[in-house]
């Protein structure tokens, strides 16, 4: 039987991954540099959203298992992980 957080965190990636693969398709479709950067641009959102959510339900799995201590330090990671990616 497989761990629902397991079964949550994979669904989002799965999720995440047939976004990514839409946004790419219907970029081929618009066949335009603006509109191909427009929906990029969007994928920019949609990332960081997952990583967030998916993140959030592992340490909601392993809550019991981690203490206060590491929980900041993980969230401090995922803080440096963002500003890295959604600095200018």
């Amino acid at each position: 039987m497989l761990d629902k957080f397991v079964t949550g965190m994979a669904t989002l990636r799965i999720i995440s991954g047939t976004i990514e693969i839409l946004a790419a398709l219907l970029m081929l479709k618009l066949g335009r540099v603006d509109k191909a950067l427009a929906v990029n641009s969007a994928l920019a959102f949609v990332g960081p959203m997952i990583l967030i959510v998916t993140t959030s339900i592992g340490l909601a799995g392993m809550a019991d298992k981690l203490s206060w201590g590491k929980m900041l330090w993980i969230g401090c990671g995922v803080t440096c992980l963002l500003i890295g990616i959604l600095k200018k």
